[in-house]
């Protein structure tokens, strides 16, 4: 089986927490929004602003130092418009509050998943197609 690769892996810094330690919602979402826009590239070199997360579920909550990995598919292509699914894991390293040191090394954890629809825009932001459209005759 290949490796899957995520579209960005990163570890969120103090400045990404709340008042619990653990990392905003929000912060979370901006991730998943630009880890869409990158798989959306794939399919086609557009210019693509957001226009629905859809059943966005937080399953766990992350915390400072873990490794996280933002997991991309696309679920369809449309004229002007693509779904991407996008799936949100930790790599626990032991940094939760209050737990022991060393507890965790490497645990992988599922935390979020969203749908996210983009939609291709041109220069004056208004909508194009993905693929050219075939000539008529």
């Amino acid at each position: 089986m290949p490796e899957r690769v995520p579209a960005i892996k990163l570890v969120l810094l103090p400045k990404d927490t709340n008042a619990y330690g653990t990392i905003f919602g929000g912060v979370i979402l901006s991730h998943i929004d630009l880890a869409s826009a990158v798989e959306a590239r794939k399919t086609a070199p557009h210019r693509y602003v957001t226009r629905a997360m859809r059943e966005v579920e937080f399953h766990e909550p992350v915390f400072l130092g873990d490794i996280v990995s933002f997991y991309t598919e696309t679920v369809r292509v449309g004229r002007t418009s693509i779904t991407v699914r996008v799936s949100v894991e930790a790599e626990r390293w032991g940094l939760a509050p209050g737990a022991p040191v060393g507890v965790g090394h490497g645990e992988r954890v599922k935390v979020t998943e969203a749908e996210v629809v983009l939609v291709a825009v041109d220069d004056r932001w208004r909508p194009v197609p993905i693929r050219p459209e075939p000539m008529q005759a």
